[in-house]
């Protein structure tokens, strides 16, 4: 990812405005925390860089749980920052910013309050869950001009790839997303998906609760299909694919379709490889059989009665609190000044955490730099986050 070393910066005054960013404040570690935080404004978007001391060094970067898309403003906002902090750069990794991508990202990279407020309804949607290179995507979208394809993927520079394809294809029916595709599904409206393309998960043999398909991966996914709608998994893992048929026949009623080595239309680098070793290729089609429920996804999100006071410092707690079906996690707590607090926590669903800050003064208390989303797992636990903020 983009970052700057230094020997040695200055801090400014804030809120500053140095071109099209402002600066809005410096956090600094007060529990749990080692780096700096510094919150970036540009246009409607805010985000925030960390500042982290490695030996006699400083490393400025971007913060994980704020960052955001496409790397060209990340690049340009760590190059605005240390002109204005007079860092003493030592290297960095920041290739040339090109303002061309802007119109790229404003095109075709929303976020997840686009999908939210405004779900495109006007044509069909089919969805790839990690589309990678993108070739499948791109070649989906080609040869089907009256669909609405939505590529989902948190891999930065297959994202930044993707946009240039795009555009170079001038593909009008193609949307990105830098999310979880497990939490993304749940804002999805009911009933107007006709395809939803897993090709290739990542196995996490070790890790299988991070896997793509699970129990609720396929709930959601059969809300979100149309009546013979179709989610198809595809994969080169043999234990994959045994762990996720278990799953979709421990369903009551289900309609599937079994495939082996059966090439497809279009192929990725990877694919070709596998194919090349001789390694089996499996795929599973779910084909939907129901119509479901409408979905709301509305919740405001808000602290009625959370303020500043020198008692959040004292009784600053980050031991994980587990309840029945989610969890709320305090991590660290940064000061902004005399009666302004940061305060990093991770929450939710166990399988799909949320990670956010949460800025507390006397004015009240809000997250920042957006909202959770309004999946169950988060509603029951903001409840439960504003009760242990008052206690």
């Amino acid at each position: 990812m983009p970052h700057i070393a230094v020997k040695d910066f200055k801090e400014f005054e804030t809120p500053k405005r140095v071109g099209d960013f402002e600066f809005l404040w410096f956090a600094k570690p007060l529990k749990r925390a080692k780096e700096t935080l510094v919150a970036v404004k540009k246009g409607n978007e805010s985000f925030l860089l960390e500042i982290h001391k490695k030996g006699e060094k400083y490393i400025i970067k971007s913060d994980k749980i704020t960052r955001i898309s496409p790397l060209y403003v990340v690049k340009e906002a760590l190059k605005t920052f240390c002109d204005e902090a007079k860092c003493q750069v030592l290297y960095d990794n920041l290739s040339t910013i090109k303002p061309s991508h802007a119109a790229k990202a404003k095109d075709y990279l929303k976020d997840i309050e686009f999908f939210i407020n405004s779900f495109p309804k006007d044509k069909e949607v089919w969805i790839e869950v990690g589309f990678g290179s993108a070739r499948h995507l791109l070649y989906q979208a080609q040869h089907n001009p009256d669909k609405l394809f939505i590529g989902i993927e948190i891999h930065k520079p297959s994202i930044e790839q993707a946009l240039k394809q795009i555009a170079l294809k001038k593909l009008d029916n193609v949307l990105l997303i830098d999310y979880d595709a497990r939490l993304f599904l749940e804002f999805v409206p009911s009933n107007i998906v006709g395809k939803i393309f897993v090709h290739f998960p990542v196995p996490w043999n070790k890790k299988p609760h991070r896997r793509v398909i699970s129990k609720g991966f396929i709930k959601e996914s059969e809300r979100v299909l149309k009546k013979g709608g179709t989610l198809e998994l595809r994969t080169d893992s043999k234990a994959y694919f045994d762990y996720s048929l278990e799953l979709f026949l421990d369903q009551k009623q289900v309609d599937l379709k079994v495939l082996k080595n059966i090439p497809n239309p279009v192929s990725s680098k990877y694919e070709d490889r596998w194919v090349r070793l001789g390694k089996d290729i499996y795929d599973i089609k779910m084909i939907s059989s129901v119509i479901s429920q409408e979905l709301d996804t509305s919740y405001p999100f808000e602290f009625e009665s959370v303020e500043f006071s020198t008692h959040l410092v004292d009784s600053f707690e980050s031991t994980p609190r587990v309840y029945e079906d989610f969890f709320i996690h305090f991590e660290k707590l940064y000061q902004i000044d005399e009666s302004k607090l940061l305060l990093e926590l991770s929450f939710g669903s166990f399988d799909r955490p949320e990670h956010k800050y949460i800025l507390i003064d006397k004015e009240g208390a809000r997250y920042f730099p957006k909202k959770p989303v309004a999946s169950g797992a988060n509603i029951k636990a903001h409840k439960k986050i504003e009760e242990l903020l008052n206690e």
